[in-house]
């Protein structure tokens, strides 16, 4: 599964505004720390303020915060609010029976690869990515 760049943008926000829930952080802030284009972040964060991943705090000293739990939010969280997984093939509307079961066998198996896919990702939570990152750290 390759993820757009607003799922990225929105997984490295997201994760950042966790790792520090005391602060508020700006855009420009968490797009030069990822060094990711401020417009595009902008509109992701917008998105996140609407799903209630974050909280926006407006006046001076303002920017983001993270709103949810580390220990319960997920990536799916975080990932479904910019992705689809549902995958499709596309097949001609006129086909022999040999195709009509071909077809129908790689969309089962699409169906099942998405299941597993949404179903490890709903598994993760902040909290475990944070404390891996950290890990990974201190070995480097």
């Amino acid at each position: 599964m390759k993820l757009q760049k607003a799922s990225r943008y929105a997984l490295y926000a997201v994760l950042h505004l966790a790792s520090a829930p005391d602060k508020q952080h700006s855009t420009a802030e968490i797009a030069e720390e990822y060094g990711i284009s401020i417009h595009h972040l902008a509109k992701v964060m917008r998105t996140l303020v609407r799903s209630g991943l974050i909280e926006s705090v407006r006046g001076v000293g303002g920017g983001y915060h993270f709103a949810g739990n580390v220990r319960r939010t997920t990536l799916w969280d975080v990932i479904h609010e910019f992705e689809s997984l549902e995958s499709d093939i596309d097949s001609p509307d006129e086909l022999s029976g040999n195709a009509q079961i071909v077809i129908s066998g790689l969309d089962s198996v699409n169906s099942e690869i998405d299941g597993l896919i949404r179903s490890t990702l709903d598994s993760i939570t902040l909290k475990t990515l944070l404390r891996y990152g950290v890990e990974n750290l201190d070995r480097a």
